[in-house]
């Protein structure tokens, strides 16, 4: 059995996750109390106690996913499980490839979670809400779609296959109107389901390059050290452990498509047979067997299934 340790992205956040982690392990409840204080700001109530749209502000939603998968990983090392013996890759989806890097020691956690803060923020700052959009389309293939995106976008309006996340499962961003148009072609070219997804910006396409800008200048003073395990990155959809590469690669991956459904083969190619998913909720895990048959993947976001997981 060779492992890959895989971290969930936007989307996969709840009011309450990672309160029963903190309430039962002291390791856990330490990194909620790190990242509050990193960023100056008590993210832990509104992750518990808040209203659903203000943990859905991206701002909020990606230092807080982080500190869940963060929290997940304190308690397996506390448990005995240490990253570079338990997995052979680590991989994240979007804004997972932040807790990925931290996990495997790339970032220091104070430093992941300002990162995460500022691009939800940049992001947010990159479009005027209601100028762009993100839709899934299921059913059709990513080449497909890509075409299809090609054929909605115009000399003005942007149009892109945002995420490859499984086969038959693809996101498309860009401008409103752009993004309207590729869903009635969709569905004209045969997707079971094209519809709009709840979220404040187009991400993972050209318009989102003012924020990649930001990330730039702050990722340029922002120590990377070599993870202790490659990465699997979503521009790429291959692993590296270099910390001035992996630097790059968060700042294209700003604009760029997530490469999640080709991370996954390539995973299985090198010879990963399982994939844990660390952090709430269980999207990646659903993916996976989508994706390819020669995967198993779990999920570990609650402490029966740590315990389950190390005994």
């Amino acid at each position: 059995m060779t492992q890959a340790f895989v971290f969930p992205g936007q989307g996969s956040q709840t009011v309450g996750m990672g309160q029963v982690l903190a309430q039962t392990y002291p390791e856990a409840k330490a990194v909620f109390d790190e990242v509050d204080a990193a960023l100056g700001q008590n993210l832990s109530d509104i992750m518990w106690n808040g209203q659903p749209e203000t943990l859905t502000l991206t701002e909020n939603a990606q230092p807080a996913l982080m500190a869940v998968s963060m929290a997940v990983m304190r308690v397996l090392e506390a448990r005995g499980v240490k990253l570079a013996d338990a997995a052979a890759y680590v991989a994240g989806h979007s804004l997972g490839e932040y807790a990925a890097l931290t996990a495997a020691g790339a970032l220091q956690l104070d430093d992941a979670s300002r990162l995460l803060k500022l691009r939800g923020q940049a992001m947010q700052r990159a479009v005027p809400v209601g100028v762009g959009a993100m839709a899934a389309l299921l059913g059709l293939e990513f080449s497909v779609v890509a075409e299809i995106a090609q054929e909605a976008a115009s000399k003005t309006q942007v149009c892109a296959a945002a995420n490859d996340n499984a086969n038959g499962q693809v996101v498309i961003s860009g401008h409103a109107e752009a993004v309207a148009r590729a869903i009635e072609l969709a569905k004209e070219r045969g997707a079971k389901r094209a519809m709009n997804l709840p979220v404040s910006a187009p991400f993972h396409c050209s318009l989102m390059q003012p924020a990649a800008d930001e990330m730039a200048a702050a990722l340029a003073e922002t120590n990377i050290q070599a993870p202790s395990v490659p990465l699997i990155a979503n521009v790429t959809a291959e692993a590296t452990q270099d910390p001035e590469l992996i630097r790059n690669l968060l700042i294209e991956q700003v604009t760029g498509s997530v490469r999640w459904r080709e991370s996954m083969i390539w995973a299985a190619d090198q010879g990963v047979t399982d994939l844990v998913e660390i952090g709430t909720g269980k999207v990646l895990t659903g993916m996976a067997r989508r994706i390819d048959d020669r995967l198993a993947a779990r999920a570990l976001n609650a402490p029966e299934d740590i315990q389950d997981f190390t005994n």
